[in-house]
Formats: C-alpha cells, sequence, structure tokens
C-alpha cells in the first residue's frame, strides 16, 4: 500500500483501480474543461500570510454549517454515480463523513436510494435536488427524504440542460451506461472494483428506477433522464419546492452576485457558490475568483458555501478567509471511494484536516471561525475587470 500524504496521491490511485469510465466521469469538465482547470489553477494565485511568535495551542477547527456542529467546515459535496466508483458507495462515504464530523449530501443520481443511506447510518444526512418536470417525483422524493430524517435538502440550480462532457460520451456513459467491447475489456482488469460489484444487489440509480413513474428497470431509466431535467426552472418553482420542503434548504450553483441577492430574497439558508465542479457552462470564472464579489453583495444576509476546485486544505481555508462560512468537497473524496472505499473517504478527510490545521497555525489562527481576508495575500484584480 502506497504512503497517502496528499489528494493527487488518492487521485493517482483512484485512477489505477476504477474502470476507466467511472475515472473519467469523475475527472473531467464540460467543452474544453476550461473552467474545469481554473477551478483549481486560481486557487494558487491566492497566497497565504505568515505570522510567527503567535499562541498555536489548543487549536479547533470546530464551526457550525447551517446550524450543525461540524469537525471542520466541510461537507460532502452530491456526487452523482457515487456507487459506481465502489460497491456502495454512498453508503460508504456517509458513514466516513459521520464517524469524521462533517455533513454527508446525497445526490438524486446516487446508486444507493434515501433509504440505503438512512439504514446505514445515524446521523442525519442532506438531500440534494435536481428539478425534474415530473414534479410527482419531485414530490415523492421530497417525502422519502423526510421520512428519512433529512436535515437539509440541498437544491441544485446549475443542472436545467446538461453541459456536453466529451469523456463521457466517447465512453460510453449514459443512464444506463452503455458497455462497448473497450470498456468490457477495461472492466475486466479492475478486478477489486469488479468483485466489490458483484458483491452488492445496487447497482442502478436507486432514487430513481422503481420510484418515478414508468421507470421500473435500468432500460426505462435512458429516456426518462433524458426527458425529465426541467429547463423551465425558475425562481417559483424554487419558492415552491422549498416550501413543499419546510426545513434547510441550501441553494447551489450561485455564481452571480444578482443570483445570490435573488436566492437570498427566497430565504435560503445557506447559498453554495459552484460551477457544478466545471461541468456545466465552460468558460464560466472560477468558484474561488467570483466568492469575494457574492459574499460583498450578500452582505452576512444568509451563509455562504463554496464548492468547485477544493483539493487541499489550504483551498478550504483560502475560501474561509475570503468570506465563506463552509467549504464542499466532490471529487476529493470520490479519489479516495475509487482508490480505497469507506478508507479512503476517511483519509481524504484526515489529508484536508490536517493540511487546514496545520496551515490555519503557521497563519496565526487557532480557531477557524477566526480566519479573514487578513490571512491572505490577494492579488490585485483576482476576480478580473471584465467589460
Amino acid at each position: 500500500m502506497p504512503t497517502i500524504t496528499t489528494i493527487d496521491d488518492l487521485r493517482v490511485l483512484h485512477k489505477r483501480r476504477a474502470p476507466k469510465m467511472f475515472y473519467d466521469y469523475c475527472e473531467s469538465g464540460s467543452w474544453t474543461e476550461q473552467t474545469f482547470r481554473e477551478n483549481t489553477s486560481d486557487f494558487e494565485d491566492i497566497r497565504l500570510r505568515q505570522r510567527v511568535a503567535v499562541n498555536m495551542d489548543n487549536r479547533t477547527t470546530a464551526s457550525t454549517m447551517i446550524g450543525q456542529d461540524v469537525a471542520m467546515p466541510v461537507a460532502l459535496a452530491p456526487v452523482g454515480l457515487t456507487g459506481m466508483q465502489c460497491a456502495d458507495g454512498e453508503i460508504k462515504a456517509a458513514r466516513a463523513a459521520e464517524k469524521f464530523g462533517v455533513p454527508y449530501t446525497l445526490s438524486t443520481m446516487s446508486i444507493c436510494s434515501i433509504e440505503d443511506v438512512a439504514e446505514h447510518t445515524s446521523a442525519p444526512f442532506w438531500m440534494q435536488l435536481y428539478v425534474m418536470r415530473d414534479m410527482d417525483f419531485t414530490a415523492r422524493t421530497l417525502e422519502r427524504a423526510k421520512d428519512a430524517g433529512c436535515s437539509a435538502l440541498v437544491l441544485t440550480l446549475d443542472l436545467q440542460i446538461l453541459g456536453q462532457r466529451h469523456k463521457d460520451l466517447k465512453n460510453g456513459l449514459t443512464a444506463p451506461p452503455k458497455f462497448t467491447i473497450p470498456t468490457m475489456l477495461d472492466l475486466a482488469t479492475k478486478w477489486r472494483w469488479g468483485m466489490g460489484m458483484l458483491g452488492t444487489k445496487r447497482r442502478f440509480f436507486g432514487n430513481i428506477v422503481g420510484h418515478a413513474k414508468g421507470v421500473t428497470d435500468p432500460s426505462s431509466l435512458s429516456s426518462w433522464t433524458a426527458e425529465n431535467f426541467d429547463p423551465d426552472l425558475n425562481w417559483k418553482q424554487v419558492e415552491k419546492i422549498r416550501d413543499m420542503w419546510g426545513g434547510k434548504l441550501i441553494l447551489k450553483g450561485i455564481l452571480d452576485p444578482e443570483d445570490a441577492v435573488m436566492a437570498t430574497k427566497i430565504g435560503a439558508d445557506a447559498i453554495t457558490v459552484s460551477n457544478h465542479g466545471g461541468r456545466q457552462l465552460d468558460g464560466a470564472l472560477s468558484s474561488i475568483r467570483m466568492l469575494p464579489s457574492i459574499v460583498d453583495a450578500v452582505g452576512g444576509q444568509t451563509e455562504i458555501h463554496l464548492d468547485s476546485g477544493i483539493r487541499t486544505g489550504q483551498d478550504v481555508l483560502k475560501a474561509l478567509a475570503m468570506g465563506a462560512q463552509g467549504t464542499m468537497i466532490g471529487r476529493a473524496y470520490s479519489y479516495g471511494l475509487g482508490a480505497m472505499g469507506e478508507a479512503g473517504v476517511t483519509k481524504a478527510l484526515e489529508v484536508i484536516h490536517k493540511e487546514l490545521d496545520v496551515t490555519m497555525a503557521l497563519c496565526g489562527r487557532r480557531d477557524v471561525r477566526d480566519l479573514n481576508r487578513d490571512n491572505l495575500l490577494i492579488p490585485k484584480g483576482f476576480e478580473g475587470d471584465w467589460v
């Protein structure tokens, strides 16, 4: 077993152990992948301000996200197909998050169902929802999430239509996947992955098959998913879903100050600054580059989380110091899951936590909630001087 010290170590192991079509699904963006790349590279432009002769004893990374106590302000983001990176992947990721003391978010497009995750965990998790044309499906999904004790709804706003991801098309990754001869040959070499999949009954979209009208098996899933993402999503529908849910609401996919203000008016408990990991609008600015203007526009009226591009604890620190109250990681924990299952997710959280804790100390802070822009050196014009 190689020594794991970074998230990239987990990525390399994930690439080796998971089938190419599922690794590529995780490690890709839309079109030219410009936004996908800049989500991470833009973090590198921000420098840290070192402070010395400061008491670094009794440090804490503990905080809260939407009123929930967290061991560090990092939640596991909703990631589709997690159960194909590793058998029962959603259950394993949720267990790791629970043990570590951070929130887990289950995707609508998960392999394990809401009920599967609830049965195998004890801490409340968050439920992510895509808005579908089939409002009966939406209503029943919300009821199932309530019955499972989900503590927050994460409503994704930036996937009304699906951005094109070239790797997925070339790999035949559809819902359900199309297994070509190259794909089958690749699957045959991933014996560790294959043994895990043979040992589970959870291989299809558990929140959809058997729950959406007319979707009784994988063969009927493809046409349903192609037809049901709702391009007519608007703020009135968001309000309607907010009222149907009646609990904590996080609006994910906010990348513009005007939309952030609208989300605040809707009464969101938090907004997530995100460009869907660079998987939707290629050419959009990175989440970290948009964060300052959104923080200024919201003016503390709602909690702000940042998603897309976080690969280190230093990235977490930079987002918090620039005004976010929390962060979300998707690929970082998916690498761990594909590499080592539940233990890999735990390792990803440990790596990020250690990097956050040590960096915070060297920046002269003992409490993660005290981080601010004074801890950073931000280049002039970081947000860009755009016409």
